[in-house]
């Protein structure tokens, strides 16, 4: 079997997150795509949302997938947060799997990678979806680092660079502004039934 292994805090998800995801699913020919939420970043500011929400949403987002999964490893309490310690936990739960990581350009230049040959030396593909603003130069950076036996799993996924973002999504409802139709309707719905990210009691959600 092979899987998809999509990481982040997911905080909220939204529609590119799918988009990339289902993309990924195709372009890989991956049976599943498991979301893996993380607890903690260590590149990132702390998520706003707790993973009890954030995993709420992911649930609605993805429920009409049949080819779509929440898995909860990065959340568990001995979870550190690495994707090099992640790994090897996903691979003792999917024993018979090989894993395709896929990852934003944007993510994958700002973060500070800790021992990413072991992340791609674990995996049969590594693949990089195009976000906007995310420069050739700084990509080809990241990669570099990747020894030279490792890069052919390396692969840049063919889709068309998307600028929507989780900081952009929080923003806006800080304002009071609808995020719908730039979220899964599912997610949104949740958002403003409680309230989350500082959406406010003004705010119009018709």
């Amino acid at each position: 079997m092979k899987i998809g292994i999509f990481g982040g805090t997911f905080d909220p998800i939204h529609n590119a997150h799918c988009f990339v995801a289902e993309s990924a699913r195709l372009l890989e020919k991956l049976d599943r795509v498991l979301f893996v939420p993380t607890g903690s970043q260590h590149y990132r500011d702390k998520p706003q949302a707790d993973a009890t929400h954030r995993c709420a949403m992911i649930l609605g987002a993805i429920a009409s997938n049949e080819a779509f999964e929440l898995d909860d490893t990065d959340l568990r309490a001995k979870a550190t947060g690495y994707t090099a310690d992640l790994l090897p936990r996903l691979h003792e739960k999917y024993p018979q799997a090989s894993f395709t990581f896929v990852i934003g350009a944007d993510s994958l230049v700002s973060a500070n990678w800790v021992r990413l040959d072991e992340v791609v030396d674990s995996l049969e593909r590594f693949a990089i979806a195009p976000r906007a603003g995310v420069h050739a130069d700084a990509l080809a950076r990241v990669i570099a680092v990747i020894p030279q036996n490792l890069r052919e799993r390396v692969t840049t996924l063919n889709l068309p660079e998307i600028p929507e973002s989780a900081s952009l999504i929080r923003s806006l409802l800080a304002q009071g502004r609808s995020v719908r139709y730039l979220v899964p309707e599912p997610v949104w719905r949740y958002i403003v039934t409680h309230r989350l990210y500082g959406f406010g009691q003004n705010a119009v959600t018709a």
